[in-house]
């Protein structure tokens, strides 16, 4: 995981602890979620879901940290770390993966290996979804 870019610490938005969110959000930088949200997130950049948070979320962003529990699918363009903390039920899309010994993950996982492979995946992901949405 050492070629992946996760030198930008300044943190743009914080869901702090004990914080309840329901709704979709758009963030423009590194978000940091140790609350809970109810509703889709999209950053613009690196996620991290601390180990209290709790997601019912479809989560994007160039890189995710998942500490705590997500129900919801996982788009990280750039990479993905579950750590031993983490429970994610939902499908993961992205570049890289770092499962840790210990975390649970119930969905499929798709690693793409470029940027077509990436598009792709993206595409019918977004296309399951609007499906979903429609159908029920």
């Amino acid at each position: 995981m050492a070629s992946i870019r996760r030198n930008d610490f300044s943190i743009n938005t914080i869901i702090g602890p004990g914080a309840n969110i329901t709704g979709n959000m758009e963030c423009p930088g590194f978000t940091r979620v140790d609350g809970n949200i109810l509703g889709d997130l999209k950053a613009k950049g690196q996620v991290v879901i601390g180990e209290k948070a709790r997601m019912k979320s479809n989560i994007s962003g160039t890189f995710i940290t998942i500490g705590g529990v997500v129900y919801g699918n996982i788009l990280a363009s750039e990479g993905i770390v579950v750590l031993a903390t983490g429970l994610v039920k939902g499908n993961i899309i992205t570049r890289r993966i770092q499962a840790d010994e210990g975390c649970l993950i119930h969905g499929r996982v798709k690693v793409c290996q470029t940027p077509e492979a990436w598009n792709k995946a993206v595409s019918e992901q977004h296309d399951i979804t609007a499906f979903s949405k429609i159908h029920g």
